[in-house]
């Protein structure tokens, strides 16, 4: 019988008998394409069980700060014991310093010592002039390029705001190295009267990392709650996403809620319901 199956689709074959002749039903369910990461920040103090915890609820991949390049070993050994994968790391380099970019080359041979392909950076340019910077940028992402690596920069202040902000770093910087990580409830966070699924779509071409999370709506307050329960339309997030045929990583970011404690099986009930969410909306690896 001829093969039903075609790139990014698992099909399921199901033979149902009339009466004497056979017919063949061909169900088609999409495979998934885009990895599921946690980052291990979201576990707050609470951190030294949450690679145990992240195995207990199927998740495979982490969102983790870059380790000291004595520490690797150790900390990949950590994650294997846990079945679980480095997927993105948080670079800290100062890149408005004059020694930053030789603090970002060790972070990125960091990353290819661990097989990470990306690396998240809130880049902050303090007194340079965003002409400056964007050069600055521009050499960073040759520095990844050596390493196989992309660095995707945060939706942040004042390279990253929004969309119209992010269009014009990536136009400026010129490189294909630096792209953009899309946080879907700082768009709500740090602006009026913008919305992500708007924004994404503005953007989409440049993103290389993605994390979903959830927010109430009001600008500049600190308030992301477990995945469903803000006002973030994250359905619309990741259909924006699949259109686009996004293949990369997609990240839980679950910050919390200002003046509102937790303790340890708040945080793990928290991560297991945001979980459980994503998954009700798509299929992730």
């Amino acid at each position: 019988m001829r093969s039903l199956a075609r790139p990014g689709v698992v099909v399921a074959v199901v033979l149902t008998l009339l009466g004497a002749a056979g017919s063949t039903i061909a169900v088609e369910k999409e495979e998934p394409v885009n990895p599921l990461a946690c980052r291990l920040a979201n576990y707050k103090q609470f951190q030294d069980i949450a690679l145990s915890h992240l195995q207990s609820i199927g998740i495979k991949y982490v969102f983790m700060n870059v380790p000291k390049p004595s520490e690797v070993d150790a900390v990949m050994k950590r994650l294997a014991e846990h079945d679980l994968v480095p997927l993105v790391i948080r670079g800290n380099a100062q890149l408005s310093q004059p020694d930053g970019l030789k603090q970002l080359a060790v972070q990125l041979e960091t990353c290819e010592r661990m097989g990470v392909k990306y690396m998240f950076v809130s880049a902050k340019r303090h007194e340079m002039s965003k002409e400056a910077f964007y050069k600055r940028l521009h050499q960073a992402g040759e520095l990844a390029k050596k390493h196989g690596v992309t660095i995707t920069l945060e939706t942040h202040p004042d390279l990253g705001t929004n969309a119209d902000v992010q269009l014009e770093t990536m136009k400026q910087v010129n490189h294909p190295n630096i792209r953009v990580n899309f946080d879907s409830a700082n768009i709500h966070y740090w602006n009026r009267n913008r919305e992500a699924v708007t924004e994404l779509r503005k953007i989409v071409d440049y993103v290389a990392t993605v994390e979903i999370k959830d927010h109430n709506g009001k600008y500049k307050t600190w308030c992301f709650p477990t995945l469903g329960q803000g006002i973030v339309d994250i359905p619309g997030v990741l259909k924006v996403l699949k259109e686009h045929g996004y293949t990369g990583p997609i990240t839980m970011e679950i910050e919390g809620i200002e003046g509102v404690p937790c303790d340890q099986a708040t945080v793990k009930k928290t991560m297991a319901d945001s979980a459980a969410h994503l998954r009700s909306l798509g299929s992730f690896k």
